[in-house]
């Protein structure tokens, strides 16, 4: 049994389309980040911060997305979405699976609120060097982690896809748009956007 843990429109959309890749069954939960009164106190036993995603699996609670991606992809392996332990591609996956939640999401949100402040200051560093880091890696391949796509891509695809058509951030490059493309093409991408924008609807979050 495996239990996901959802708000849709949020960082566990970038789990749900990993989830659809996978091709794997499921039971789905949301849990509304949003609520005027917050989210329950008993999720806390799920999710500590209760935030998404988080996943039970067979009574195994696994939580931040690195740690989902990797407990998930190793979990189910005949998918092929992880390079495996000497693989060349194993590393850039490992580090871009990271740098999604550490470097990228952090940069992001920054940017978004308009903050200013010394990147030397905090870990995830500026904005404007995860951005060259980002083109510069996508510009020497196809996709984020090398030649074939892996579960690194639905976590930094997610992302450019909420900075490029929610932030309105990353737009008029060129690099980031054609990787957007690639990867929009997926039917396991359609599944999970659609499917999200339904439950985003549902819960009067989309017009």
């Amino acid at each position: 049994m495996l239990t996901f843990y959802h708000c849709p429109w949020s960082r566990g959309s970038s789990i749900f389309w990993l989830l659809e890749e996978l091709g794997v069954p499921y039971e789905m939960k949301i849990v509304d980040i949003r609520a005027p009164g917050g989210v329950p106190e008993d999720y806390r036993a799920i999710q500590p911060n209760k935030k998404v995603p988080a996943i039970v699996h067979d009574g195994t609670v696994v939580t931040e997305r690195a740690a989902i991606v990797l407990y998930l992809t190793e979990t189910f392996p005949e998918a092929g979405l992880a390079p495996k332990p000497g693989d060349p591609d194993r590393a850039p996956f490992l580090s871009w699976l990271v740098y999604a939640d550490a470097v990228y999401d952090p940069a992001i949100a920054v940017k978004a609120h308009g903050w200013d402040y010394k990147p030397s200051d905090f870990s995830f560093g500026s904005y404007e060097d995860m951005v060259r880091h980002l083109e510069k890696t996508l510009s020497s391949r196809p996709y984020i982690a090398g030649d074939r796509f892996t579960a690194a891509d639905t976590q930094m695809g997610l992302g450019v896809h909420y900075a490029i058509n929610v932030l309105g951030q990353l737009k008029d490059r060129p690099v980031l748009a054609d990787y957007l493309s690639r990867l929009s093409e997926r039917p396991a991408f359609k599944r999970s956007s659609g499917k999200d924008y339904e439950l985003a609807r549902e819960a009067g979050m989309a017009g």
